[in-house]
This record gives C-alpha cells, structure tokens and sequence, in this order.
C-alpha cells in the first residue's frame, strides 16, 4: 500500500481555473481578508497602487489554504523579488505572525511561494511591486485512474481527454456501506457520507483499550471514495451511509452482521427510497443465517453486494459471497487478470457473478483530509460494483435486484480473462465477464439470461445437482453437463411455482453439473410440458408460446440428448425410451429461431447467436455421440463429435424481442 499526495498521479489533467474576486464573491474567510485590509492603519507603501488582486481555485477541494504565490509587476527583477520579501518578513515579525518562503521564481514571472496566515496576506497584497497573489492549488495528471477507464471503455463512455463521465453521478441512489470507521472530513467524500448511529464490533484482539471509529477509518474510507469519491469514485453523487460492523482491526461477527443488516432494513421500513445498494465488503466462513438474512433483504427490493474474498479458493464455501440472491463480486487486475495477493487472491467460481477492477485501486486515504492511497483486494471490486449499480438505479429506479444484475451482465466484458491458473472444473463454471458500466439508454427491453451452474452431483446413480433460477427470473433451458464429456440427461421439476433444472449422475460418471439458463424481460412466462411417455416428443401448446430449450432423460442411455425440431420449432425430438420436456415461453413481441452450426470428423464447433439475439439452449447432435459444454459467460456453447464420431453439429436456440426497427433474422 502507498500513499499519495492530493497531486496524486493518474487523473484528469485540470489545471485549477483562477479568478480575481470582487468583495461580494469571496466566501467569509476571503471576506475577513477584504476586512483586514481596509482596516489596517498601514497605509499603503509610496507610490503604490490600490490593493493588489487575490486569485484563488474555483474548486474548494483543490485549494491548499495558507500557501500563497506572489507574483511581482511585470518588468520586476530578481533584486524586486528579494526586496519584497524582506519588507514582507519585517511586516510579519512585527505582528509576530510565522513565514515561510518555499521557493522564487524568475522566469516567466518573477515572485515566491509563501506559507503565511491571513493576517500576513493583507499586507503583503499592499506591497509595492506585488501584481497579484495566487492561493496554491492542486493540479492532476491527464488521465482517469485505470479501474475507471476500465468499466466505460468498452461502451465509449470516456471523454476524449480521458476523463471519466458516467451516464449520471448515481446522485438518485444510496449506498448504505458495512464497514467500519469513515474519515467524513477527507476532500474526496466530505458532505456525501452520513454515519449511522448503528455501532456493533468485538473488542479487538489483543488490545487493552477499545478504540474509537474516528481513530480506525482507514477500510471505510476508501470504500467510501471508490464508491463516491468526487474524483475517485464510481458514483459521485451516491450518498453513502456508514453501518459500522467492522472493529479497527477489519475484523467483525456474523451477529453483528445480521443486526447491521435488521438496522438498515428498519431503516427503510421508517423512510423508504426508491434506489438502495447495501455493499458488503466482507467476508466470513458459510453462514446460514447470513445468508438468509442477505436473502431476504434482496426480496425486500434492495440490490446487495458481497465481495468474493481473497482466499483464492472457491467462493460458495463463504457468506455472504455464496447467497445467490447476492451479487458476488471477485477481482481483476489492470491487464484484466486475476488479482493475486502473495499467497492469496481473488475468490473464484460459480458462486461468483462476475469481477470488476480490485488491484491497486487510488482512493481516499485516512491519513490525512486530502491524502490518496493504493489498495487491492475483493472489497474494492465490490466497491466497483456497487457504484455502478448506483450509477443504473439513479436512471431506472423500478428496476429489481435481479434486473439490475442482468443488465451488469449484459454489458460486462466477457472472455478477457486468462483461467489457466485455475483448475478445468473451475474454469468450466467461473464467469469470464469483467463489469462494465451500462450505457445511457439502458436495456431496451431486450431478453436478457445468464448460465446458472448447480454444485457438482455425487457419482452414484441416485445422486442429482439441482440448479435454480433467482426470484424475479424465468428458466428457458435446462443442460445437464459432465466433465468427462457423458450426457446422463436432465430433468426440469416444480416446486412451489419455481422450475428447477435437475441433472443426473451414473455409475462411471465423475458427477455432473445442471446448467439453468436463467433470463429477464417484460412480461416474461415460461412453463415446462413433458411427453406423454418415453420416446415421444415433447411440444409447446398454443401458439403464443415459443420453443426455448429441451431436456431429456433416459434410463437406458448414457446419451440421451433431446434437441428441438426445425419443422415448425415447437416440439423436442427424442429417440426410443428417451422421456423429454419442453419450455415453452412468451412474452410480448418474443421471437426465437433455431440456429445449426456443423463441425466436421471430432472438431470441435462454437455455436452462438447473432448481435441482438440471446441464446437460450444449445443441444450437440451426431450420428454417434456428441458432447455439448455450456459457456459460464453466456451466449455461446461449444459442441464436439467424440472420435470416431464423423462430425457433430450444435443447435441453438437464439431469442429476442422483437426491435421496433427490422432485423436481421438468424439463418
């Protein structure tokens, strides 16, 4: 970790804009200067002109108050600019008053660079010779940092001078931050975050005497500068409100986590807002409780987010990133890599929605009010996550928890980056999409769906992985998968309303995943229609509703695939003892179409759907066997002959609504 100044590198270039203030635009300090001056009983030097002019920074923020440039008249020389300062030390010795002279110049203008009160600025604005002064201010290099480039980049949400301009500032949203202590007079954050009256931690290992929050901000605050930093956040204009869970050692309980979270949701009982985040950047062994607690407050209306955990280890065997009501943020570098921390790292897997900037990320240190500093880890990508889904609610405040990570899946970089450090069975269920932010039109009303992997089944023929869909989602497929490459089949069940998608194992079989493809819009219905017995097709009824995926089982069969039919789109085609189900879907304006891509001999072959079409279900067909592996990341799958097999071919099923405007159809 490193500390900056407030001139910290890696920002817009904003060379502060000065200007010369008449009486009535000074704020009350410059006003008691004004006063100085026209009360002191020093008269002005002989042959002086009035008062020289006091320029200073428009922003507040960049002001550095007490540091003063005193620029001479034009013509001054060097021995003008030592005289000066002299006459100015007598003036400040006789009040007194401490000076300090940083530096002369003599180039382009000639004068220095003072520390004096404001007491010593009135008389030195009446020297003779002095042609204005200059309070000192701050200045930034011309670019944003890179973790904010990085999520508007992909949708040209960057200015061409590289500054950072999101769609809003996330101004109609609040962020309600799980932490622990938040430094409220630091420049990046003042007048944005509001500490609750809520304080729950352990004592602190260790130590004799319990600290104060004031005295431990440093997590809080540059959780609360990602968020909303005025030039580090993602969500300037968020309000923040600190829920401190969190003692001066980082460190808090899953009690105190369960009464923070019953405080804020009493608290918007008492006084509702349309917009909420809850952002947990902590993480603790699997807890039940935890997570139902998380569960619940999702289905109250509110988005939560969770950091993955720096463990570089599977991210469901801890809470709250394992709640799958919980957007589960893990980490990537600037190269969009992995974040890796000596011996730990980013938290990976199917519990994980996807990664967002969380490797040397420059925020707001509490060090001092105007300080930066460099951190990494899971809770910062969380952070990431957070105001940029702020950024979405302040623009769409109907939307749901669900809607809101659809659509941050929708717009996240997909494929960027490289698995090989992880296991084949973590990179097969891992998302490979990295958070971008959404553009200023939003969603459209487009389908949007997401792969949702189950747990690995045992390896017994009685053993299942069950996969499910979040509230306010609607399953359009169901996949059973296995890494050895053997289709045992898949089942979809119902249960109180909700389908699930079932995947079974078989002797020989080293378990196997089910693969829910989960998706939002408009008035979206999905059900399931079964044959009416083993070896007949399965169809959709009534014309309203479209084919959008097929599952099959047989108990006879290692393979048993069920693939729609290209005549007419509505029924799943199975062969002799193979038991099919059909889901059958509509919504306003939905359309979907079958798409066919071949490989040939063992090759293996990408199917995947044009721009504006989402896919919904992929089936491998072959005259021998054929194995078909879900995309983690979304709209694609990839189908491959076994050998000997002569060649394989993937069927897609590929979905939308349909756009106002014509289209191209897939063919």
């Amino acid at each position: 970790m490193r500390r900056t100044s407030a001139a910290w590198a890696g920002w817009a270039l904003c060379l502060c804009a000065s200007l010369a203030m008449s009486a009535q635009d000074y704020p009350e300090d410059d006003e008691m200067v004004l006063d100085l001056i026209r009360e002191d009983g020093t008269r002005a030097e002989t042959g002086a002109e009035p008062a020289a002019e006091f320029l200073k920074c428009k922003k507040a923020a960049w002001r550095m108050p007490g540091q003063f440039l005193v620029v001479l008249r034009q013509g001054s020389r060097d021995s003008h600019v030592q005289r000066t300062i002299r006459r100015l030390r007598a003036k400040a010795a006789s009040r007194g008053s401490p000076l300090e002279v940083l530096q002369t110049y003599s180039g382009a203008l000639h004068g220095f660079l003072v520390k004096m009160s404001s007491d010593v600025l009135h008389l030195a604005l009446k020297l003779h010779q002095v042609h204005y002064i200059e309070e000192d201010s701050s200045i930034f290099a011309q670019s944003a940092p890179w973790n904010l480039q990085r999520l508007l980049q992909p949708h040209g949400g960057t200015s061409e001078n590289g500054t950072y301009r999101p769609p809003n500032d996330g101004g109609m949203a609040e962020v309600y931050l799980m932490d622990g202590g938040v430094q409220v007079s630091h420049r990046e954050i003042e007048g944005r975050v509001l500490i609750t009256d809520f304080n729950n931690v352990p004592e602190e290992d260790g130590v004799r005497v319990h600290r104060q929050a004031s005295q431990c901000d440093s997590h809080g605050t540059h959780m609360a500068g990602v968020v909303s930093g005025s030039d580090s956040g993602v969500a300037r204009g968020a309000g923040v409100n600190l829920v401190r869970v969190l003692n001066c050692q980082g460190k808090g309980t899953v009690s105190g986590a369960l009464a923070g979270l019953e405080y804020i949701r009493a608290t918007l009982q008492s006084r509702p807002v349309a917009a909420v985040v809850v952002l947990l950047p902590f993480i603790g062994g699997f807890s039940r409780s935890l997570n139902a607690a998380c569960r619940d407050m999702v289905a109250s209306g509110v988005v939560v987010v969770a950091a993955a955990g720096n463990y570089r280890d599977d991210a469901c065997l801890y809470s709250p990133a394992s709640e799958p009501e919980v957007i589960t943020v893990g980490a990537v570098n600037s190269a969009d890599q992995l974040m890796s921390q000596g011996a730990g790292g980013t938290n990976f897997g199917r519990c994980v929605d996807l990664f967002a900037p969380g490797d040397d990320i420059v925020s707001a240190s509490s060090d001092c009010s105007t300080c930066f500093t460099s951190r990494s880890g899971t809770s910062q990508a969380a952070a990431h996550a957070a105001g940029v889904a702020a950024v979405f609610l302040s623009s769409n405040q109907n939307a749901s928890p669900v809607q809101v990570l659809q659509v941050m899946l929708r717009y996240s970089v997909s494929n960027t980056i490289n698995f090989l450090s992880l296991s084949d069975t973590s990179r097969l269920i891992t998302p490979n999409l990295v958070a971008a932010m959404p553009p200023a039109n939003g969603t459209n009303g487009e389908l949007l769906c997401r792969s949702v992997w189950s747990e690995r089944s045992g390896v017994t023929s009685t053993d299942e992985a069950v996969s499910r869909c979040r509230r306010g989602e609607e399953m359009m497929s169901c996949s059973g998968y296995t890494p050895d490459g053997d289709h045992v089949g898949e089942t979809i069940t119902v249960h109180g309303g909700q389908m699930e998608c079932v995947a079974h194992s078989a002797p020989g079989v080293k378990g196997a995943f089910a693969v829910a493809r989960c998706c939002v819009t408009g008035g979206l219905q999905c059900g399931v229609h079964a044959s009416p017995e083993p070896g007949r097709d399965a169809e959709c009824v009534g014309t309203q509703h479209h084919l959008t995926g097929c599952a099959s089982r047989s108990a006879a069969s290692m393979s048993s695939d069920s693939r729609p039919h290209g005549a007419g789109r509505r029924r799943c085609v199975v062969e002799d003892g193979v038991t099919s189900h059909a889901v059958c879907c509509r919504a306003p304006s939905l359309e979907c179409n079958l798409l066919v891509n071949r490989s040939a001999d063992d090759d293996q072959v990408e199917v995947s759907c044009p721009s504006g079409w989402t896919l919904t279900d992929c089936s491998a067909v072959s005259q021998g066997s054929a194995i078909m592996q879900p995309d983690a990341s979304g709209n694609s799958c990839r189908v491959r002959g076994a050998t000997g097999a002569n060649g394989a071919a993937g069927v897609a099923v590929c979905c939308r609504v349909r756009p106002t405007q014509p289209d191209t159809t897939p063919h």
